[in-house]
């Protein structure tokens, strides 16, 4: 039962490490900008109509804010992720999660999994995260000013009542 108790004590060891990302102020003051970036972008899409001209002014102005926040969502993140579980957490190539050397998780695995590799992990899930939410709001900016078609009125039965 030792066996047992050393992966659960890993295990809680890794959650709490991961959680422990989110108390770094550098980490989660770049999260934190970069939820703010894609809020300004939502913000804006509902107050701007489809059909307005867009001045040269305004065109560079959002070309600046496109490419900062692209900046930020795949450079600044990633990096602050990264320089974090490398220094603070220890998530280095060293330390062996699972596989021989390890201390319990996986022991018996002949693939050698490092902490770093999660660390990696986590980073590849924070540009799939940036990624979709590029997606998204490139969609909410194009539906943007987009009106839902008007209900029709139904009978008792549920069906449409269309003139002819």
């Amino acid at each position: 039962m030792i066996g047992a108790e050393s992966v659960l004590s890993q295990l809680g060891t890794i959650v709490s490490n991961t959680l422990l990302g989110f108390a770094n102020v550098a980490f989660t003051g770049s999260l934190i900008v970069m939820f703010l970036l894609a809020g300004i972008v939502v913000f804006y899409s509902k107050r701007r109509p489809k059909d307005a001209y867009l001045t040269w002014g305004e065109a560079a102005a959002s070309s600046v804010f496109c490419t900062f926040g692209l900046f930020w969502a795949f450079g600044v993140v990633p990096h602050q992720w990264l320089t974090y579980s490398g220094s603070e957490l220890a998530m280095r190539s060293d330390a062996i999660l699972a596989g021989p050397g390890s201390t319990g998780l996986m022991e018996f695995s002949p693939i050698v999994i490092s902490k770093q590799t999660l660390a990696d992990l986590i980073a590849v899930g924070i540009y799939g995260l940036a990624f979709t939410l590029t997606v998204v709001l490139w969609a909410v900016w194009q539906n943007r000013g987009q009106k839902k078609t008007d209900e029709v009125e139904k009978s008792n039965y549920g069906r449409p009542l269309v003139k002819a």
